[in-house]
């Protein structure tokens, strides 16, 4: 999905439901989306060439590109630019830090859980794993290397706005650690009672909340006031993947289905049926909208938000779950 692509194409219920959009707002919205793209892979391409330099294995060198090259949707590096932009983004190299160090903390963490002894997953982003490509061993140190070059990332790219980078290292600190983080995420999975909501927000809304968060740091506005927002989008798209899971095609997901059920994992769908989760799904889009604090672009980051959920789910598992 190119960059336009994000606020070009919404399916015709979200486009009724939209307030309208004023010209200039939506010409603003295109330029911006036009750039955030590519910002987002100069900078992984950039913290990836850093650690394939000199010292590094050559096979290492290759599976940590071969993760994070060809990437999925970079939602959550470009969610994280989106509320730089939205609060005035005055240092774009630091916001494009901040959304990749996000993102490739995010690499990491689906190469340990699609791991045997995780979910056992043979297919990520349409290729082959990277335990199936490299090999188990390798595998497990292509993701310790890239939790250590996310903040490397931050920084090399936060250089010129010093007294910000402490807030952004604690922000992706904590989305990734024991008390909350994604590592507490995968590791309800290794409990014997979860609680679905907590394990959600752990596993994914974490991630998602430390997006809005870094964004906001990396503009220099109080990043604390956006933590609802990227929870809530978070839990958002972990319900969205239930559903998938449940209902999704694996060719167009470049992944398996069916793997909530296999492994008796928490999900929205096992919880509430389909049409429940469905449910629960546009009212913590709605809610997460709602949440967005007055800055300068407010109005333009709600309809990006909306336009972004609106593709979470394809029309014909919508269709379904009706």
């Amino acid at each position: 999905m190119d960059g336009l692509s994000w606020i070009e194409q919404a399916p015709d219920a979200v486009a009724r439901t939209a307030p309208p959009v004023r010209m200039g707002i939506l010409s603003d919205l295109q330029d911006f989306a036009a750039s955030a793209m590519g910002r987002v892979e100069n900078a992984l391409d950039e913290s990836i060439a850093a650690a394939e330099s000199e010292g590094c294995p050559p096979r290492l060198a290759e599976a940590m590109r071969y993760t994070v090259f060809p990437g999925g949707a970079r939602i959550r590096p470009r969610l994280s630019l989106a509320v730089a932009w939205a609060c005035g983004d005055d240092d774009p190299r630091a916001a494009a830090g901040a959304g990749a160090s996000i993102e490739l903390m995010h690499c990491a963490s689906l190469v340990h859980d699609d791991l045997p002894c995780f979910d056992d997953a043979d297919r990520r982003r349409g290729k082959p794993t990277v335990h199936l490509a490299y090999g188990e061993p390798l595998a497990v140190l292509v993701g310790d290397a890239l939790i250590v070059m996310a903040f490397e990332t931050l920084v090399r790219c936060v250089s010129r706005k010093p007294r910000r980078l402490g807030a952004l290292v604690s922000i992706v600190g904590r989305s990734t650690g024991a008390s909350g983080g994604i590592t507490a995420g995968q590791a309800w999975e290794c409990e014997p009672v979860i609680e679905t909501a907590l394990y959600h927000r752990a596993k994914t809304g974490s991630l998602f909340a430390a997006a809005t968060m870094a964004g906001a740091a990396a503009a220099g506005a109080s990043p604390h006031a956006w933590s609802s927002l990227g929870g809530m989008i978070g839990e958002a798209y972990q319900v969205a993947d239930d559903i998938r899971d449940v209902a999704g095609n694996p060719e167009l997901l470049g992944k398996p289905v069916g793997r909530d059920e296999a492994l008796m994992r928490p999900s929205a769908c096992r919880e509430l049926g389909l049409k429940g989760a469905v449910a629960k799904l546009n009212g913590l889009v709605e809610a997460a909208i709602a949440s967005i604090p007055e800055c300068p672009r407010a109005t333009e980051l709600r309809l990006l938000i909306r336009r972004e959920a609106s593709r979470f789910l394809p029309e014909d598992i919508i269709r379904l779950a009706a």
